[in-house]
């Protein structure tokens, strides 16, 4: 749906983005930035600079979809001789009126293609570089490698919304890489269902297939996966974190769900048992001498009982997790899901999210404070606090002294000192 647009004030177009959700949606953002800027506009950090603001939405919770319909509003206000405010994304390609009626929205445009959104904002739309050239997000950049979802869990906006998985060739995938490899010291391969790369393109290449190129054909680059089906990590993927932890760095973060067997079924994920899911990350964690490790988990899907939540608590207490992303169950109305009724209290929802929270920042404290006095590869990130902080390969924040002149990338002893991890720089 795109809706009229008026007249822009300035010859040059300067345009807010503003992000909600996920990796593949903020790389997404850039490759519209970078069409953008291409274009002739100029992208600005202050939605009160801007001629146009752009909203790329979010659908996976409810709550996620709030607080874009409230941000909406405050830019608007912020702001009110906006030429135009464009939402797009997720929400916007299932959006039945209720985004496109709210007070100074100007165009609903389905997906994030560059093509529609410079054609609303009147500029020229010449084909736009499908290689992402430059990540405005410091020393780690997204690589988007494929699109879409072809699972059907019964919760999922977003299989509605990005629609069948689509993988990016491999050939495009290694140009882009080599490409942000210029500029960033880590690149985290991102999309919808990374796992399943591959399965649609000529010759049915693998994720591990990829990452094998990747790495061999690049140097010097960290690479990181994003979230990743445990059971879709094959022996070549675990290898290379235990062998060569400095290009595929170790860390795994696994979408559980449910620690049962009858909510999982429920949830329309057949494709692994919580069984085979622990039985492959107890097996990658013995293999590693470090791990970062990290899950989804939807509580308080419907019909979830006590027994049920216990056996997804022993399944979190049995790994080493250092996080983990708790949802409450966010009923969608694309989703099957929200047919099944038998929902569960909100009071309980909220108790068991705060069990599973509590318990992982205690396995989280006990292994950070077991990293005192070990090595640690790390890409700085950014000045926080009158410090500078890092990232090390199994996914703990570190910091450093401000006063340091550091590289994008450089190995460091860490130190424990009050429930932080402080990095020294290791010097040969």
């Amino acid at each position: 749906m795109v809706l009229h647009v008026r007249a822009h004030r300035h010859a040059v177009i300067r345009v807010y983005i503003h992000t909600f959700g996920c990796k593949a949606n903020q790389y997404d953002s850039e490759v519209l930035r970078q069409a953008l800027e291409a274009a002739g506009a100029v992208v600005v950090d202050d939605p009160a600079a801007a001629d146009s603001a752009i909203v790329n939405s979010c659908t996976v919770t409810h709550v996620s979809e709030a607080k874009m319909r409230g941000f909406i509003r405050r830019i608007s206000r912020k702001n009110p001789s906006l030429a135009s405010l464009m939402v797009v994304g997720c929400s916007a390609t299932l959006d039945d009126g209720a985004i496109a009626s709210i007070q100074g929205v100007t165009s609903v445009i389905a997906g994030i293609d560059p093509g529609p959104v410079l054609q609303a904002l009147g500029l020229p739309s010449r084909g736009a570089d499908q290689i992402l050239r430059d990540f405005r997000r410091g020393s780690r950049a997204w690589l988007k490698i494929q699109d879409g979802c072809d699972e059907h869990c019964t919760y999922c906006a977003t299989r509605f919304a990005r629609g069948r998985s689509r993988s990016r060739s491999p050939e495009e995938i290694l140009e882009e890489a080599q490409v942000l490899a210029g500029t960033h010291a880590e690149l985290v391969l991102t999309g919808v269902h990374i796992g399943c790369y591959g399965q649609d393109l000529t010759g049915r290449p693998t994720l591990s297939r990829l990452v094998i190129d990747l790495i061999t054909k690049i140097p010097n680059i960290r690479f990181r996966l994003s979230s990743v089906e445990a059971t879709q990590l094959d022996e070549t993927l675990m290898d290379l974190m235990v062998s060569a932890p400095d290009r595929l760095a170790p860390h795994v973060h696994a979408p559980l769900q449910s620690g049962s067997q009858r909510i999982l079924k429920l949830m329309g994920r057949v494709w692994y048992t919580p069984d085979e899911y622990r039985e492959r990350l107890e097996r990658l964690a013995a293999r590693t001498q470090f791990l970062g490790l990290g899950a989804d988990i939807i509580v308080g899907f419907p019909g979830e009982t006590d027994a049920d939540f216990a056996a997804t608590r022993s399944l979190v207490e049995g790994l080493p997790f250092t996080y983990i992303h708790v949802f409450p169950y966010s009923p969608r109305p694309v989703a099957p899901a929200a047919k099944l009724g038998n929902a569960v209290r909100p009071e309980v929802t909220k108790q068991r999210s705060a069990e599973l929270r509590t318990m992982v920042a205690a396995k989280k404290a006990a292994i950070v404070a077991a990293r005192d006095g070990s090595l640690a590869d790390v890409v700085l990130l950014r000045r926080s606090h009158g410090r500078l902080e890092g990232l090390t390969e199994d996914y703990l924040t570190v910091f450093s002294s401000s006063d340091t002149v550091l590289p994008a990338r450089y190995d460091a002893v860490l130190r424990y000192r009050d429930g932080t991890l402080h990095a020294k720089p290791k010097i040969d």
